[in-house]
């Protein structure tokens, strides 16, 4: 099973200093997380795209092609692009580039996206949000397959046998779909023949086994291979030399991060009962000393089949350096446990 990280490029209010992170100096330490990763053996790194000032990260291509620079081996994708208010045309040319310069190792992963600034930024009604996402994926998906495209609907100008360029080195290029927790969303990206990433924040993880089971099931009903179609898993999470040391580390900055959302979208602040009970065996949180983090990675996966697991450590602003001992964990010893294991 492969193993990564992924980043908002988060700057969040940093609990014990009270200051906020440059966006960047927190893009230059992503970049430093990349080739770190590398070095540790992790098989790929993930940049979200956001618009909004507590994340860094607005075009994941640009901070992608500069990590494709400082590395040799590791895959590179977005965490997601949100798709919708993307015009497939230009993302394609982005990561198609991307590709080249990489020599092969760029992928794509899109979704609806989980906060909606970039909507009226690009433009889009926010009544058109499923409609401009499943259109908006069979074009990329047109253009992916095919060098000449002609194609039309409703949210952007027709395609007359346009030709795409330029062509990735993989072909074709992987495109993923990001899902929160929709079954309407598996659905549409099984029917396509597509891997699927899902966001496991909040719950138990076993209750994502369901919509494990109607990826697999919906692929092969529409004439699909599932071992071409893989399932990978996103998740929060943090790793150090002991569980509790990993609890209280991570808990300051996970609580400012979350509280600032709840208040967005109607949740509570985060409390440390809350908190604790996220981080035991049936809660989302993938967070302890390695023995702890390798044996939940290895259940979500025998529940659910994945065959990728993306770790998503800077939720809040921890300090750089916890997070590359985190990550040097994942890649040095969570991983050998985790792939040594037969289930």
């Amino acid at each position: 099973m492969e193993l990564g990280i992924t980043t908002f490029a988060e700057t969040y209010r940093d609990p014990k200093t009270g200051e906020t992170i440059s966006h960047g100096e927190r893009l230059r330490q992503v970049l430093e997380e990349v080739v770190l990763a590398e070095r540790v053996g992790l098989a790929v790194y993930g940049v979200g795209e956001h618009h909004r000032p507590d994340f860094a990260s607005s075009a994941p291509a640009v901070v992608l092609a500069a990590a494709a620079g400082r590395t040799e081996r590791i895959r590179l994708t977005p965490a997601v692009i949100i798709l919708s208010s993307a015009d497939p045309v230009r993302t394609f040319q982005d990561f198609a580039t991307l590709d080249l310069v990489s020599s092969g190792r760029a992928e794509l992963l899109v979704g609806r996206g989980s906060f909606i600034e970039s909507f009226p930024l690009f433009g889009y009604s926010l009544s058109d949000y499923d409609e401009l996402f499943s259109e908006k994926l069979d074009l990329l998906l047109a253009i992916r397959d095919q060098e000449r495209v002609t194609w039309s609907g409703k949210h952007r100008p027709a395609l007359h046998d346009q030709s795409i360029y330029p062509r990735p080195e993989q072909d074709p290029l992987p495109i993923w779909v990001g899902v929160g927790g929709s079954p309407t969303s598996i659905v549409r990206a099984a029917t396509r023949g597509l891997p699927v990433a899902l966001a496991i924040i909040g719950g138990n993880p076993d209750r994502f086994a369901d919509f494990a089971d109607l990826h697999r099931s919906t692929l092969v009903d529409f004439g699909h291979d599932p071992a071409a179609a893989p399932l990978a898993v996103h998740a929060h999470g943090y790793i150090a030399d002991s569980s509790e040391q990993a609890a209280d580390e991570y808990y300051n900055s996970y609580a400012v991060a979350m509280t600032q959302l709840g208040r967005e979208r109607g949740w509570g602040p985060m409390t440390r009962p809350q908190y604790d009970m996220m981080r035991g065996p049936g809660g989302s949180l993938v967070l302890g000393d390695v023995e702890t983090v390798a044996a939940k990675i290895l259940h979500i996966r025998e529940v659910l089949g994945i065959q990728r697991f993306m770790l998503h450590i800077s939720v809040g602003t921890l300090p750089h350096d916890q997070v590359l001992h985190a990550i040097e964990l994942l890649g040095k010893e969570v991983a050998p446990i985790v792939q040594s294991a037969h289930i």
